[in-house]
């Protein structure tokens, strides 16, 4: 480590230990987040493969017909 890095970390350390306890927590939540935000992957994501689940689900033939007022306006139809 560089003199600046352990400079700034001193310089974070004392500040932290200022800050009431929430604030604390708060600050360790931040590190936190950032921290899985630029984590490396462990694993390439799996590729999606074709057709695995082919006539696995079914669409109705009346999918794109309009939908009723009554279902838009919240009416029952009963």
């Amino acid at each position: 480590m560089t003199y600046q890095v352990l400079d700034s970390t001193s310089k974070l350390i004392a500040k932290l230990q200022t800050l009431a306890p929430e604030q604390q927590q708060q600050v360790l939540d931040f590190v936190e987040f950032l921290a899985q935000k630029y984590a490396q992957p462990q694993q390439p994501p799996q590729k999606r493969v074709l057709g695995l689940n082919q006539d696995k689900i079914w669409i109705s033939d009346d999918f794109n017909k309009p939908l009723p007022d009554e279902f838009w306006l919240g009416e029952s139809e009963e």
